[in-house]
């Protein structure tokens, strides 16, 4: 038999050869190494390339930084009472009529906190039409994949206990019905689907185009359903309906709490410093953290997925292979309808249009004042570039945390690979949290300013165009980007803005759901 060449014994031809061999054998082995259109994961090579510091300057100041006892004590100080109260509790609507006049199905797509407004949207509907409401059908997110059901996030027995004196809810559709399925619409034209609801529709609009097909068929099925319902010039008995399904009615399921709780229990009570950070000044530490900070911990929305970097049209400091990729993601995608894509990325910028980074977010929370030693937990699904785009923030902050570096395999088990179900913990933590900021704005981010809002708690809601501004301007020392910071964001910490017209009720919850204190 013939034996092997030694490696260093081949001529330059052979060497090419075998190179040529391995070149093509490596993508069989390494496959995910080069798929640059993958959802959730970039590829190593052609997808991107990990960014250096695009602040350095701000990033030496902030590492350098001094902050005083005083600006510890008021960061962290609860908000002060702002006169205003939840009123959902207090308000009795209409009693509901003696019988109901047919089925209303809705069926609703995105993710969690836009499922979870289109549930409050089709309570009230069913409201407005005395119908009786099937428990909402949430669609496969096909971003996810998830196809995890209302049941399994939401606790349907709270959710009907609550109601049960403003809407008649079932579980499932009596037999006589039970052909009105997904799989029913999906296969041809059906009468008793409406699929024509326009967006921010009225009330009068459900009156006069849905509750006449209820009336002949005994049912209708809504889909799509989401944003559906206008958020003007609707009775107040049904705003103040909306808010008590979003605030009283949607309790998740006792898993999703009990691992909420697990996670902020852990979040409240660390180890030592010994046990989680060595590398940080213990003196330093105790100092701080005994003032100000002990047991206490703020929850970062880093949102900051695939998605959401190809959607914003903006540069992030990733090269040209992270250009292309992102451009092409855009087209394969959106087939390119990105309206930010025919901005440069300074006018996006100027304009608040361009997601946080890790770096960016950490230089704001580094300027409002928050130490080394802020305990992080990180909500969110997965970021755009992973450990690499974070390890500048975690510069900043090495004590940062997530479900999985605190939470076992085995608790995690229930909930791992569930976007929606996952998505549910973050958002329970994140109303238990201290202080709650979102890196951009989007469905959570307006979920949570809702509910924190109208709970008083505190949440820094950032400065976007002013962030945007200053973030461009290179000659800015840190000093100087410290003052535009603070004093951009003094009333964006939580102080209650009352709606204005067209403005969402699930974003600003007063006046619907909340009363001035006497």
């Amino acid at each position: 038999m013939k034996q092997l060449q030694p490696l260093h014994s081949l001529n330059q031809s052979q060497r090419i050869a075998l190179a040529g061999v391995l070149v093509l054998l490596f993508p069989i082995f390494s496959p995910s190494l080069f798929r640059p259109l993958g959802r959730a994961s970039p590829s190593l090579f052609s997808e991107w390339n990990a960014p250096r510091p695009r602040h350095l300057r701000l990033l030496e100041g902030a590492l350098d930084r001094h902050i005083s006892i005083r600006q510890q004590v008021e960061l962290w100080s609860p908000l002060p009472d702002q006169a205003w109260k939840p009123c959902t509790q207090s308000f009795i609507g209409s009693p509901l009529p003696e019988k109901s006049q047919g089925f209303l199905q809705v069926f609703l797509d995105g993710g969690l906190n836009q499922q979870r407004m289109g549930i409050c949207d089709a309570v009230a509907v069913a409201k407005i039409l005395n119908v009786t409401l099937v428990i909402p059908r949430l669609e496969v997110n096909p971003v996810w994949q998830d196809s995890s059901s209302f049941a399994d996030i939401f606790d349907v027995d709270h959710f009907t206990s609550i109601l049960k004196d403003e809407v008649r809810i079932v579980r499932e559709l009596p037999t006589q019905y039970a052909w009105s399925t997904r799989d029913y619409y999906a296969t041809g034209i059906r009468a008793t689907r409406i699929k024509t609801a326009p967006t921010h529709a009225s009330a009068e609009w459900y009156v006069e185009n849905v509750l006449p097909v209820i009336q002949s068929y005994g049912i209708a099925a809504v889909a799509p359903f989401s944003h559906r319902l206008a958020f003007d010039n609707v009775p107040e008995s049904i705003q103040r309906l909306r808010c008590k399904v979003n605030f009283e009615a949607l309790n998740f399921v006792p898993r999703i709490r009990e691992l909420g709780d697990a996670l902020v229990h852990r979040l409240r009570n660390p180890p030592s410093s010994s046990e989680t950070s060595g590398a940080m000044d213990p003196t330093e530490r105790v100092n701080t953290i005994a003032k100000a900070g002990a047991g206490k911990f703020v929850v970062l929305h880093l949102r900051f997925d695939k998605d959401m970097a190809a959607h914003s049209g903006c540069d992030f400091g990733g090269g040209k292979a992270e250009k292309l990729a992102l451009a092409k993601y855009r087209q394969v995608i959106w087939q390119g309808r990105v309206l930010n894509s025919q901005f440069t990325d300074e006018e996006l910028r100027n304009k608040g249009r361009c997601p946080l980074t890790p770096e960016e977010i950490g230089l704001l929370l580094s300027a409002l004042g928050f130490t080394n030693n802020t305990r992080l937990y990180l909500a969110s699904h997965q970021v755009y570039g992973g450990e690499a785009r974070i390890s500048t923030l975690r510069k900043l902050f090495p004590v940062i945390e997530n479900k999985k570096s605190l939470a076992s395999a085995e608790e995690l088990a229930e909930v791992e690979g569930k976007a929606s179900l996952m998505a549910a913990v973050d958002y329970y933590v994140s109303m238990k949290s201290d202080i709650f900021i979102s890196a951009s704005p989007g469905n959570m981010h307006n979920a949570l300013l809702a509910h924190r809002a109208y709970l008083n708690l505190k949440t820094i809601n950032p400065n976007m165009i002013l962030l945007g501004q200053v973030l461009v301007n290179k000659s800015l020392g840190w000093s100087e980007f410290e003052g535009i910071v603070v004093n951009g964001h003094k009333n964006r910490q939580g102080q209650l803005r009352v709606r204005k017209q067209k403005q969402s009720i699930y974003t600003y919850p007063a006046p619907d759901c909340m009363c001035k204190a006497a």
